[in-house]
């Protein structure tokens, strides 16, 4: 067996360079990341899991949902960045804006954020409803595909240091997002496994 002619861990990183958003989307600009599916959350270049059949399902049907119900003023978008804070540039699987006219940037708010989670539910509660509720979103879905039946979480009342309410809602009960009057959703007409 060689030995190495070095210790390895002598190239282990004294810290994290962390990216600002700006650096983040000039480098996006460059096309550094074309062939990865990242994102940036608190400075840190975070791998996107892939999408499943659900998962891609799930979020295309929110997406239709979200787009017949709402007026032009809303601006309703599909794995997109927002640009949450400084440091953060998340890509939720549905946002939606009220509409910028005339205005070709990432929206810095939305009214209505859901992640889709199945093998990322743990970054999801963690990470996201932390970030999405000291960005001032008012209210977070995580739609739960890791049981046997759909759970949604709803996140609303946000905080510095999360969001104050978290509601689980299954099977007979509807989703009426707090800042879109007049939506309804019955967590049974979500395509799941039935």
């Amino acid at each position: 067996m060689l030995e190495p002619m070095f210790d390895l861990h002598a190239l282990e990183p004294e810290g994290i360079r962390r990216l600002s958003r700006r650096e983040y989307d000039r480098l996006v600009g460059l096309g550094m990341f074309e062939d990865e599916r990242v994102e940036l959350l608190y400075g840190v270049l975070v791998a996107m899991s892939p999408q499943g059949a659900p998962h891609a399902t799930i979020t295309a049907w929110f997406v239709q949902r979200l787009i017949r119900a709402l007026d032009d003023s809303f601006d309703v978008r599909g794995h997109s960045p927002l640009a949450a804070s400084e440091d953060s540039e998340p890509e939720p699987d549905v946002s939606v804006a009220q509409r910028a006219i005339g205005e070709l940037v990432h929206p810095q708010t939305a009214l209505l954020v859901i992640e889709v989670a199945e093998s990322s539910l743990r970054k999801d509660r963690q990470i996201k409803a932390r970030l999405y509720a000291e960005t001032g979103m008012p209210e977070y879905w995580i739609v739960d595909l890791t049981g046997d039946a759909i759970v949604v979480e709803v996140h609303t009342e946000p905080t510095a240091t999360g969001y104050r309410r978290v509601e689980l809602c299954g099977a007979g009960q509807v989703l009426r997002p707090t800042r879109l009057p007049g939506i309804a959703i019955a967590v049974a007409d979500i395509p799941w496994r039935r």
